[in-house]
């Protein structure tokens, strides 16, 4: 049978119903099933999954055989815990790749981290290994918090009474994470990648939704509902129904797009993660921005929303985020003297109102 035109290792079955089903098969990796048929909009999740070694697991030769108690050991087994799955595939694939790099490093008696026996870790050790890291201490933040899951984990299974990485303390890190574009910076995008590219395409569904990229490079007509955006977002599973505004609905009329999903690569597919943020980057180069970056992009929607006044209620309900302190690193780059300029403004309309109501004294000033 042709095949063309398929995803690589993805081939087409009928079940003992006669119902067409679809599964993963390559060397070296468990076989897996999809819930979607290829066309339907949780396929390519599914199958980006697989390719990454989450949905579909690599077979590890002996892996067996890791000793009871060792870290070998409790990382098969928190690799099926809800502590791991329950995440998004995005999130599981930093996970994994944090927990992998650092499991194959061979300590100072010449054997891996992960042969060693959990019971064994201590505090000072945590400490070497992140001072190791140096001077990549958002990394060696990074390493310390996993390791701190995964022995809360440990600890529930019964391999450990307390969590050797509690009394550590992280590194501070100077900087607020991925730039956050200005207005002047979204212009000069803007000049460069008219509506009707698929690089205009790219930052308005960014910019004009507040999602992350791994969830704009997915969006198609069949996220639309009415005159609505109804997105599952890929990191946390939060869904959000967003109104398409006017800007957003020119830029996807005006670009060429496929039936899956708005924006496509040359090949006429959804681009995958690294592709979607490789060709963000070259675009981002082409109008002369190179600070600017595809997550910033949220950060931007973010603080518009904030210069706008809106609540934290109001801007979670966009962006998807649960607590206010996320919110908070998202719209710290809100233009300060605006938002003092709008706060002084209500100052003065409260005190007015109290004044008209006889429970203030009479403001000094023209203002």
């Amino acid at each position: 049978m042709k095949r063309s035109g398929r995803p690589k290792w993805a081939t087409r079955f009928y079940d003992r119903f006669g119902q067409e089903r679809w599964r993963f098969r390559r060397k070296g990796y468990a076989q897996y099933l999809f819930k979607h048929k290829l066309g339907e909009p949780g396929f390519w999740q599914e199958y980006e999954a697989c390719v990454a070694g989450l949905a579909a697991e690599p077979i590890a030769p002996g892996a067996e055989k890791a000793k009871a108690g060792s870290f070998d050991d409790l990382i098969s087994r928190y690799y099926r815990s809800p502590d791991f799955l329950d995440p998004g595939e995005r999130t599981q694939v930093v996970y994994r790749g944090v927990l992998e790099r650092w499991r194959a490093t061979v300590g100072g008696n010449g054997r891996r981290y992960g042969e060693g026996m959990v019971r064994d870790l201590a505090a000072h050790h945590v400490e070497a290994m992140m001072a190791k890291m140096l001077p990549h201490r958002t990394a060696a933040n990074m390493l310390r918090k996993r390791l701190g899951a995964l022995l809360k984990f440990a600890i529930r299974q019964g391999l450990v009474r307390d969590n050797p990485v509690t009394p550590t303390r992280p590194f501070k890190v100077e900087g607020g994470g991925f730039h956050t574009w200005t207005e002047a910076e979204i212009a000069a995008y803007e000049a460069r990648h008219p509506v009707g590219s698929k690089a205009r395409l790219a930052l308005d569904l960014m910019l004009w939704t507040g999602q992350r990229g791994g969830d704009a490079r997915l969006m198609g007509p069949q996220h639309v509902r009415g005159k609505r955006l109804v997105v599952t977002q890929e990191k946390t599973g939060a869904t959000v129904s967003l109104p398409v505004l006017a800007p957003l609905a020119a830029s996807i009329l005006a670009a060429p797009s496929g039936s899956l999903v708005f924006l496509v690569s040359e090949h006429g597919k959804p681009f995958s993660r690294k592709g979607f943020g490789n060709i963000v980057r070259q675009w981002c180069d082409e109008a002369g921005l190179p600070n600017c970056s595809a997550h910033g992009l949220r950060k931007a929607a973010a603080r518009r929303f904030a210069e706008a006044g809106c609540s934290n209620q109001e801007i979670k309900a966009w962006t998807g985020h649960v607590t206010d302190s996320e919110v908070a690193r998202y719209t710290a780059a809100a233009d300060q003297t605006l938002l003092s300029d709008a706060a002084a403004e209500r100052l003065i309309a409260n005190l007015r109102n109290r004044l008209a109501n006889g429970e203030a004294k009479p403001l000094q000033g023209k203002n």
